[in-house]
Order: C-alpha cells, then sequence, then structure tokens
C-alpha cells in the first residue's frame, strides 16, 4: 500500500459537512450555515475545485442553495450524519479509488450521534471508491500526511485509553503502517487546551510541502498554548521525515485567547486551515492575528489565494474548516 496522499497534492473533489440541526446549533445555526456556505464558495472558484456539500434534511439543503446562489462547482449531497465534522466521521482515502473506514466512537465516547457511524460508508458510495474497514477507533483530524509516507500526531490523542485501550506508541505505528501505508510517525505530545479530540493534530501542526511543516507561535502575551505550540516546534525541529531528511519548520501567528459566551477558553487555531486546489482558506476568529496567519501562509503557499474567513460561528461546535471537511485525491 502507498501512502496517504498529501492535502496539498491535487484533489478530484473535497467534500464539507453543512450544519443541519438546529437542536445541536441553537442561536449559531444561521451563522455557521453562512460560514460553511463561504467556505464552499472560495473553494469552488473558477477551475479550482469540485465541492461536495453534505446536508442532511430538506430544510437545510434549501438554506444551502439559497446561499449557494446557484453556484457552479458546488453540489448539494444529501445525507445522514450527526453533525458536520466529515474529517473525524468520514474516510480518509488512501488513492483516488480506495479509501479506509474506522471507528467512530464520539472522540472517546463524548458526543456520540445517531448518523455517524454511516457517514464513511455515504461518502465512499457517493465518491465511489472502495472502502476498506479497520476495526480500531481513529480520527482523520488525529492525523497528518506529507504523501511521502510521513504522519504527524499527537499522544494525547492516538494513545489515549478512550479511544483504543491499551495502545502504545508502537501498537499505534502498527495499525497506522498497515492500514494507511504510515512509514514514519512524528509524534507531538499534547493539543490545544479544552481541545475536546485530545488533541487533534490539525490544530497543531501540518504539513505545507515535502519536508516542510508548520505549527503555531504565540504572539499575543496571554495566549494559553503558547507552551504547547512551543514544545511542538522543538519536537519538528529535531525530527525527521519518512525519507531522512530534516523537517523545515514554519511558525504561523497563532489567534490568541479566544473565548466562548461563558468566558471559557476555547481551541481557536490557524492551524485548522483548508488546503484546497486553489484556494488554502484560513479561519479567522479575532483579528489583528488573523491577518498575520494570512501573511505567514501566503509566503508558503504561492501557487494558491490565501483567503481568510470567519470560522467564529462554526468553533462554538468545537472545530472549524478542517474538521468539517474531507478531501478525494485525483
Amino acid at each position: 500500500m502507498g501512502p496517504v496522499p498529501a492535502e496539498f497534492a491535487r484533489h478530484r473533489a473535497m467534500w464539507v459537512g453543512f450544519p443541519s440541526h438546529a437542536d445541536l446549533w441553537e442561536d449559531n445555526l444561521a451563522p455557521a450555515q453562512a460560514e460553511v456556505a463561504a467556505l464552499a464558495l472560495a473553494l469552488a472558484g473558477p477551475g479550482r475545485e469540485r465541492v461536495k456539500l453534505m446536508t442532511c434534511g430538506e430544510s437545510a439543503a434549501a438554506e444551502a442553495r439559497t446561499l449557494l446562489g446557484g453556484a457552479s462547482g458546488v453540489e448539494i449531497v444529501a445525507g445522514r450524519f450527526g453533525d458536520i465534522w466529515l474529517r473525524d466521521t468520514g474516510p480518509i482515502f488512501t488513492a483516488p479509488e480506495e479509501a479506509a473506514a474506522f471507528r467512530f466512537n464520539g472522540w472517546g465516547g463524548r458526543y456520540e450521534l445517531p448518523g455517524d457511524e454511516s457517514v464513511a460508508d455515504q461518502i465512499a458510495a457517493a465518491s465511489p471508491a472502495n472502502l476498506t474497514r479497520h476495526e480500531f477507533v481513529l480520527e482523520g483530524g488525529a492525523l497528518d500526511h506529507d504523501g511521502q509516507g510521513t504522519v504527524l500526531t499527537t499522544r494525547q490523542c492516538l494513545t489515549n485509553p478512550n479511544r483504543n485501550p491499551g495502545w502504545d506508541a508502537a501498537r499505534a505505528e502498527t495499525a497506522l503502517a498497515e492500514a494507511l501505508g504510515a512509514r514514519h510517525v512524528i509524534w507531538l505530545g499534547d493539543g490545544l487546551l479544552n481541545d475536546h479530540t485530545d488533541g487533534h493534530v490539525d490544530n497543531l501542526a501540518r504539513f505545507l510541502a515535502p519536508g516542510v511543516a508548520a505549527c503555531p507561535v504565540a504572539v499575543a502575551a496571554d495566549d494559553p498554548n503558547a507552551r504547547v505550540y512551543d514544545a511542538a516546534a522543538k519536537v519538528l525541529a529535531e525530527a525527521r521525515d519518512a525519507t531522512g531528511a530534516r523537517l523545515k519548520v514554519v511558525r504561523i501567528p497563532a489567534p490568541g485567547r479566544i473565548i466562548d459566551e461563558q468566558d471559557a477558553i476555547i481551541p481557536a487555531s490557524s492551524m485548522n486551515f483548508l488546503i484546497g486546489n486553489g484556494a488554502v482558506v484560513v479561519p479567522i476568529y479575532a483579528e489583528p492575528f488573523g491577518g498575520q496567519a494570512l501573511e505567514a501562509l501566503a509566503k508558503v503557499f504561492p501557487g494558491r489565494e490565501v483567503i481568510g474567513l470567519s470560522s467564529r460561528a462554526l468553533i462554538s461546535g468545537g472545530g472549524s474548516f478542517h474538521c468539517i471537511s474531507q478531501q478525494e485525491p485525483a
């Protein structure tokens, strides 16, 4: 089996989940729907990306059609899901016609919703792709791939006993090699504070190109994750990829201390950007740090338009653009 294609490689399509359940999103439903529609339109600009927007229920589909305004490049796909986090409930494509599915247990039993267990089957059937099932728990947001067999992950998530009891790093590496063709795993430690995913790596570190990885840097003096960022940067700077080469590390300005309506710190991260064929869409939670992240990413993605879009409503649900998407490789 070859390694999982990198997100920065060419896509055939991009799946995106559309907020559909008023009982989950409450007052944030309409703002979150607007943010997701804006994401879909940014990805599907002329010659960029075919977007498959998965909706649940006719009311959500109708709202999606209204927000998209008949734009070409976005296909509304009727689906069934508990919520929109397709990165974790959907399959991981290992090749254009091959995908892997894993058990999903609601991030360690926190949020188990009817319908989420069937998302991987729905996406594979609509792709179409041959789906191989694996009996261990894994979420797509827990991993990032360089396309050469190097995988980024965190110990906090992947060896957490609330996923696969008894797993250590060696057992996890064996599972990733067998299911996803992983040749080398770079282990980071903890993820962001108050991240209900137990530290998904797509909030902490991402591959930008072969041999190039990014992680945040604290800009605000009160950033609660400053030490976590620096610890990740140190590991990355000392790591080698599957080819044996040392990584180049790019630091991306973090959004700082972002709080919810109850003044609780939320895991808002610039690293939850989404790499499309023609655009890189970056979540913005607060200024001025959003602009700084855009400037840093524009330097490393010269062939793509770097676009900042609001993700303030989406983060109220616990995630952002990368969390609600999954790419089909070309």
